[in-house]
């Protein structure tokens, strides 16, 4: 399947088809209103990035209509600059303020008495305590995030394309010795620099990039990043990451790699490693569970021996953030569905051997995975000179 890359900005009938779908569902569900604070989800219908502080951004979605945007007033012209879509702004003036012209006073105007308003999972309470009516949690948003459009797929796989150049290009420059540090500003620069030759009007509100690698004596421990003075090793296994959102939407790829030599201890785990990928890209097709891609990867792992060394599910979702929902977990007993995104990133983690885990963003297609990012993945193309 060819994807085309975009790079520019929704127009206003994607916006609109967006709150469309919200609408659709929230008449499924019975709710008369619906109410965002989650910066992901405002993003996805305005076009607009915010940062959370002490002054709150709320969109208020009604059943029928367009929706009220909930904003500070020194943020109105920013707002103006990046939203797209029909959206009524509803400005107060300052956090904290006097009675009768806070946040809380405007947005309760935007709701009729006695109504069902359905309310995100991760809403805070200073959001909620001051939400009139009857408030039923519902994170219908993030549900219909899971399913692209032609437009995000051409995004993700914009993003996915230029996550793959950069890794590449680490990979060829890798050394012994080399510093954490280099590869954080060579990378991250590489990205910014074709970004910005691609589109001088990217958000820094909504992009995101995290390059960075962990040398065998770390990478057993796959979320520790705690010590910026780390370096290559000769040997291996090292794990390399770019997990990135570029100016919206995410993307991420990773790889295991060695420098020189392989040592004897690392080869067959990086081989029940490969084999735990493999399962996972033959089973994960649309109508299979996400749990049972996650089972059927981790029973392999236990077969192997391996079932003390798995610390993370298979994969995650990947959308206008670069980890989201679904999930191919256990427990998580939802059909895969076309147009979903995920990563496919099962891994081994042995102390005093290192962490084992290649890491790719795909799309569900007609028929399976469709391949969003790419780069090596035998052990031998992953085998680095010094």
């Amino acid at each position: 399947m060819n994807i085309e890359p975009i790079f520019y900005a929704p127009t206003e009938l994607e916006i609109e088809q967006r709150l469309n779908r919200v609408q659709a569902r929230m008449a499924e569900q019975g709710l008369d209103y619906y109410v965002a604070f989650c910066p992901d989800n405002i993003f996805y219908l305005t076009n607009f990035a915010n940062a959370v502080h002490e002054r709150p951004f709320i969109l208020v979605i009604p059943s029928k209509g367009i929706a009220k945007f909930v904003v500070p007033q020194l943020e109105i012209p920013h707002v103006k600059t990046r939203m797209v879509g029909d959206i009524e702004l509803v400005s107060y003036f300052e956090f904290p303020a006097p009675k009768g012209q806070a946040w809380n006073d405007r947005f309760q105007e935007l709701f009729s008495v006695n109504k069902r308003i359905g309310v995100e999972s991760i809403c805070p309470l200073q959001i909620y305590d001051e939400i009139p009516g009857e408030c039923i949690r519902s994170d219908i948003i993030d549900d219909i995030r899971m399913i692209k459009s032609d437009y995000e797929i051409g995004r993700l796989a914009y993003s996915c394309d230029l996550a793959t150049k950069a890794h590449n290009w680490f990979l060829k420059s890798a050394y012994p010795g080399m510093p954490l540090i280099e590869m954080v500003n060579s990378v991250t620069g590489f990205v910014f620099k074709q970004l910005l030759q691609d589109n001088k009007e990217i958000n820094p509100l909504s992009t995101r990039i995290s390059a960075v690698f962990q040398p065998p004596s770390v990478s057993h421990d796959p979320h520790n990043f705690t010590n910026i003075n780390m370096v290559i090793e000769k040997g291996g296994p090292h794990i390399s990451i770019i997990n990135a959102v570029m100016n919206g939407y995410g993307a991420e790829v990773e790889r295991t790699f060695f420098i020189g030599e392989i040592p004897e201890n690392a080869k067959k785990p990086f081989e029940i490693m490969l084999e735990g990928r493999r399962i996972a890209f033959e089973i994960a097709k649309p109508g299979i569970l996400m749990s049972e891609v996650d089972q059927k990867v981790n029973d392999y792992f236990k077969k192997m021996g391996m079932g003390d060394k798995l610390l993370h599910r298979t994969g995650h979702g990947m959308g206008v953030t670069g980890h989201e929902a679904p999930f191919f977990a256990e427990g998580y007993d939802r059909p895969i569905e076309k147009g979903m995104c995920f990563t496919i990133e099962p891994g081994l983690y042995i102390e005093g051997i290192g962490g084992f885990r290649h890491s790719d963003t795909i799309l569900i297609g007609e028929e399976g995975p469709i391949m969003l990012t790419d780069g090596p993945i035998s052990i031998e193309e992953l085998t680095l000179p010094i």
